[in-house]
């Protein structure tokens, strides 16, 4: 009988633009005066300073909101355990920009490294008219306000501003410029004078590592927008700004789906009235719309590349965040580093077959004898909303 192979670690298959962490966040960003800290507070609940003129937002503020799952709801309904906790995403409000910032005028050197330090953005663009609020432009025009952001400042500044420190690689003594480099920068320059953003490319694994490690490119990060619009045009779903947004979108790589009209004076109506159920049950009871701040967590959680999975019993019901297309072992080490060192196997059910199957019961009895509780090994991708229970051997360091 041939000997036994030595046991490998089993790699994450998980290739993304940024960084592979579970802890990444959603940037608010636009120019001045579009709805950027409104939409911060009513998003996490905070007090971030919203005041109506120009660089109100110096520092970034940062803060995080529970992500909203009726699985979640229910199992915790279910086990009702003492300690209880939802998946999160981490958001950050970053000031606004102006003309001139990609030469660093006002806070554009700040804004850079401000933007290079979230993960994905939430593009606010103001679609309203208020002569009460000012306009650093004197004039609303979201297809102006969305192409200066675009056209002025990312391309160039963001894009290539380590460029030269990727050209070289020190190795054996020799310089030596990585083989994939000049292929990459005139794939990312084509890109940019199309007017398309990096991240819509076809790109190799290879490259994709390249551009994350040396060229860090704003253009990777995935964006919302979020078009923010007078009550009125909200309540009626309308507004003649929109299918002009929607075609500048379109046009720069953006898909339908990522533009999600919203009003911050409609949201900040609702949350004036949420300790009054009574009044707030009056208000909505003749509105077809409702609040979308729910879509704008869940649709930035997922443009983040981000899932979770449940632990769930009797003492605690926990969302774990992973990558999407995370392995077994590495999910484990979401919880400890020792549980991904030690990984044995995973005992694992859906989401979906547990609720149809467990009959209002905590057991996990009806689902097994369904035969839906599986046990998986170091290759299995885990998948959204898996209920797991890890088995592990950690071996005593000496």
């Amino acid at each position: 009988m041939p000997p036994k192979k030595a046991t490998e670690d089993v790699k994450s298959n998980v290739v993304a633009f940024g960084r592979v962490r579970k802890n990444l966040k959603m940037g608010c960003v636009g120019l001045p005066n579009v709805g950027k800290s409104s939409l911060f507070n009513l998003l996490t609940e905070q007090s971030a300073a919203a005041e109506n003129y120009p660089f109100c937002t110096i520092e970034p503020n940062e803060a995080r909101c529970a992500v909203p799952d009726l699985r979640y709801d229910f199992l915790c309904d279910l086990w009702k355990p003492p300690s209880m906790y939802p998946a999160y995403l981490q958001v950050t409000d970053i000031a606004g920009l102006i003309k001139g910032a990609s030469q660093g005028e006002g806070l554009g050197n700040a804004f850079l490294s401000h933007i290079q330090a979230v993960d994905g953005m939430y593009h606010i663009v103001r679609a309203f008219d208020n002569d009460e609020v000012l306009h650093v432009d004197d004039s609303i025009d979201p297809v102006r306000d969305l192409s200066k952001f675009f056209f002025h400042f990312i391309p160039f500044r963001a894009s290539f501003i380590i460029a030269e420190e990727a050209t070289v690689r020190k190795a054996g003594g020799k310089f030596k410029m990585n083989p994939l480099f000049p292929s990459t920068t005139t794939k990312i320059r084509e890109m940019l004078e199309k007017d398309m953003p990096v991240r819509d490319g076809q790109w190799t694994s290879a490259e994709i590592e390249l551009i994350n490690e040396r060229l860090q490119l704003i253009t990777t990060k995935p964006v919302i927008y979020l078009v923010n619009l007078t009550m009125k045009d909200y309540l009626r779903q309308k507004s003649k700004y929109l299918p002009l947004i929607a075609k500048w979108v379109t046009e720069h790589g953006g898909l339908p789906r990522d533009i999600v009209p919203f009003s911050v004076e409609f949201e900040e109506k609702l949350f004036s009235m949420k300790d009054d159920a009574t009044k707030l049950e009056d208000f909505m009871k003749d509105i077809k719309v409702k609040s979308r701040l729910e879509k704008i967590i869940t649709e930035g959680f997922t443009k983040l590349g981000l899932q979770y999975y449940f632990t769930a019993g009797e003492k605690e019901i926990r969302c774990w965040t992973i990558p999407k297309g995370c392995l077994a072992p590495q999910a484990a080490g979401a919880i400890h580093g020792d549980f991904e060192r030690g990984f044995i196997k995973a005992e694992v059910v859906a989401y979906s077959d547990f609720h149809d199957l467990c009959v209002g019961a905590k057991s996990m009895a009806p689902v097994k004898a369904a035969g839906k509780y599986r046990q998986e090994g170091k290759t299995y991708v885990v998948q959204d909303g898996d209920i797991i229970h890890f088995q592990f051997n950690v071996a005593p360091k000496k």
